[in-house]
């Protein structure tokens, strides 16, 4: 019997932006599958009910690769594949398998040669850097910076160097309840001139995309507590 899809399903990046997302071949696809790998139970049952799903969710099988979950096997997620079951991998907002564990999942799936699909969606990645306004032609996402106050300060001055040095764009997030304490060390450690812009709460309602100097953003800090935020600075003229 040949494997089944793994099918990448984008997630809405706010609770009110969903209609902005959901595309007709995503409600189909989510409306033929039966069984789900997902990050968060509780936000992957709500994603389904709001895109539209028909099928009962009691008949639904959900794998939870949650924290709780992380290093036990992930096997038996596979049994459904590879007897032929197509399946939906859902991070618990935006892209699966970018900055989120799911890419193990993706791995996994290719050395099985099972077929992996996927669809369109939000990434607040790139919806950062399309608003940004720097250089989209070379950019790297450098993930998570160091929590050590020295460690932080000095990848800051790494990547101003690697952005300057190359003209390539350099995006960076941080966990949000963290967001306002890495603000201040860019706008402590940074060149005044480098830019940065501030992506936060994107496709929401109080969406929140702005680029300017680290000098001009000095004058007017924002308050960027618990709200999920993209930082991204450029060095280039």
């Amino acid at each position: 019997m040949p494997n089944g899809t793994l099918f990448l399903i984008p997630v809405p990046l706010a609770d009110d932006a969903a209609a902005k997302t959901f595309t007709p071949y995503l409600v189909d696809t989510i409306n033929h599958i039966k069984e789900y790998i997902v990050e968060n139970e509780k936000t992957a049952r709500r994603f389904l009910k709001e895109a539209g799903l028909k099928t009962p969710q009691s008949e639904l099988v959900i794998h939870d690769y949650g924290k709780h979950a992380r290093g036990a096997s992930i096997k038996p997620y596979f049994i459904g594949l590879q007897s032929g079951k197509d399946v939906g991998l859902m991070s618990e907002a935006g892209c699966p398998g970018v900055a989120d564990p799911g890419a193990e999942i993706v791995a996994e799936a290719h050395k099985r040669g099972i077929k992996v699909v996927p669809l369109a969606g939000p990434s607040s990645i790139l919806l950062a850097l399309m608003a940004s306004g720097f250089n989209g032609q070379s950019f790297a996402f450098q993930g998570y910076l160091p929590i050590d106050k020295i460690e932080r300060s000095k990848r800051i001055r790494e990547l101003e160097g690697l952005s300057d040095r190359l003209n390539q764009t350099q995006i960076f997030i941080e966990t949000p309840f963290r967001n306002n304490p890495l603000l201040e060390e860019i706008l402590r450690t940074g060149h005044p001139k480098t830019k940065l812009c501030i992506a936060s709460n994107l496709t929401a309602a109080d969406e929140f995309v702005q680029t300017k100097t680290i000098a001009e953003w000095q004058t007017q800090v924002p308050d960027l507590h618990k709200k999920p935020t993209i930082f991204i600075i450029s060095r280039s003229v």
